[in-house]
């Protein structure tokens, strides 16, 4: 089982529904549900302790104690999740704690995971062979069709297929880290802005009613400015760089032309991408409960066929390919304990902006608008903000639905949906936390020796080198 560790986490959650629907009978479906809806409204930012502890967890010891980290970052994940589970549970019941629990874990965490695992297990079964040097040009061409690739094929998988070919090609670099922080500002956030497969929050937006070209149609030249300013960027960055490591070349070896090792592979990853856009177009209206949260037939269906998708990769790709790869499982195990604790420990907070004008941030969600008209850079900006520490999916929703919530109307204020889709998609780069393959890229970096920024130095470069390209896109888009 070590070896298989996201299961792991599958086979938790399937335990606790398992368990929750033994006791469904002790609860009021109606009065749970509303008393969850409405829970923010009673929490002050106290509740937010736990997830601030969890963010400074995963920023501080890793510096201050690797050792540690290595090898207890599941435990302290356990612990910020409980620091606000346990009192909770005290101060309003266990039916309402376990509740939110089995919410977060159904309808958010596991199929979270699922879709990791999956994108994870099948991309590591592709294999670029041939020679790929890491000269600027190069690398700078990987981040391009990265990018380009991230709103057809999500953020995840894109990044999931490229990181390692990109790892490889750079081996005999110095300087890779670099390089590393740009794959993440690029491929695993900006570029999955045109549709609703390239990140979360504009799933949410399409199963909300947003049409599937609409953000290709208004974000496109958003896009087109920000990735050629942060090409340019990190081609010159890189040539520097490169000379001053004396423009090294890797060990003399016969140059083999570039050819796809594991091509099934690909086809399995076009399964992927279909199973989650039928999800969100086919609308059965068959569902059940779990501890009275509704479960959906179609997304049931769709995490099922993606274990399926993972198993056959599984079945179907060589050992000695993976390890061509460097494939290893000890970066989806960290992600998935750390990403457990993340999720339940930031329900509170976003209950409390869920709660909007009623709630402990009521203050904060009050700038989007003056005098009743919305403040589009604001929209960007808090959108943002929020996601770079938040779920980007869950921020997008809360912002969506402050802004009236009615798909339709949205689309027709143009600049509003602009502004919301652009801050959750565009800032979840501005921490390792901020969109799922964040934290996948740096594990999968790390584990194959290049030395990533700590948390708080990842920010340095993204408050330093995005912030002022987020300063431009508001200046020339949402005022």
């Amino acid at each position: 089982m070590r070896k298989h560790p996201a299961w792991i986490c599958v086979l938790i959650m399937a335990s606790l529904a398992f368990l929750a629907h033994t006791t469904e009978a002790w609860a009021s479906a109606g009065s749970l549900h509303e008393q969850a809806e409405g829970i923010g409204r009673l929490l002050d930012g106290v509740w937010a302790v736990p997830f601030a502890g969890m963010l400074l967890s995963i920023a501080v010891f890793p510096l201050l104690a690797p050792g540690f980290w290595s090898q207890h970052f599941g435990k302290v994940s356990a612990f910020w999740a409980l620091a606000y589970l346990a009192p909770f549970v005290a101060l309003h019941g266990w039916e309402l704690g376990l509740y939110q629990v089995v919410h977060t874990a159904l309808l958010e965490y596991v199929p979270f995971v699922i879709l990791l695992l999956t994108l994870f297990t099948i991309t590591g079964g592709v294999h670029l062979s041939g020679t790929l040097v890491g000269r600027p040009v190069v690398n700078t061409a990987i981040l391009l069709v990265g990018t380009l690739l991230a709103s057809w094929m999500g953020t995840t998988g894109a990044a999931m297929l490229l990181i390692r070919p990109l790892i490889r090609a750079n081996s005999h670099r110095r300087y890779k880290a670099h390089t590393m922080v740009f794959f993440i500002f690029l491929v695993a956030n900006i570029g999955g802005c045109l549709t609703p497969f390239g990140d979360p929050p504009l799933f949410l937006g399409f199963l909300k009613g947003v049409s599937f070209f609409w953000t290709t149609q208004h974000l496109l030249l958003p896009l087109l400015l920000l990735s050629s300013i942060l090409l340019g960027l990190y081609f010159l960055v890189d040539t520097a760089l490169f000379k001053r490591e004396g423009k090294p070349q890797p060990p003399a070896a016969k140059k083999v032309r570039l050819c796809v090792e594991g091509g099934a592979n690909l086809l399995l990853l076009g399964a992927v991408v279909a199973c989650v856009l039928a999800s969100g177009m086919w609308q059965p209206g068959i569902g059940f409960d779990v501890f009275h949260v509704r479960l959906e037939l179609q997304n049931v269906l769709r995490d099922v066929l993606l274990l399926g998708l993972t198993a056959a990769s599984l079945k179907i790709t060589t050992k000695e390919l993976r390890h061509k790869n460097s494939f290893e499982w000890e970066p989806m195990q960290e992600v998935a304990k750390i990403f457990a604790g993340i999720f339940v420990s930031m329900i509170p907070a976003i209950a409390i902006l869920r709660a909007g004008s009623e709630g402990a941030l009521a203050s904060v969600v009050g700038l989007v608008s003056k005098d009743g008209v919305a403040d589009t850079a604001m929209y960007f900006w808090l959108t943002g903000i929020l996601s770079s520490l938040l779920d980007n999916a869950p921020t997008y929703l809360v912002f969506f639905n402050i802004a009236g919530g009615n798909a339709q109307e949205l689309m027709q204020q143009v600049h509003t949906l602009m502004a919301i889709s652009a801050g959750a998609v565009f800032m979840g780069a501005n921490s390792y936390i901020g969109n799922a393959p964040n934290f996948m890229v740096r594990s999968i970096a790390e584990s194959s020796g290049v030395k990533m920024p700590s948390f708080f130095g990842y920010m340095v470069w993204s408050l330093g080198i995005l912030t002022p390209c987020f300063a431009l896109l508001a200046l020339l888009f949402f005022r």
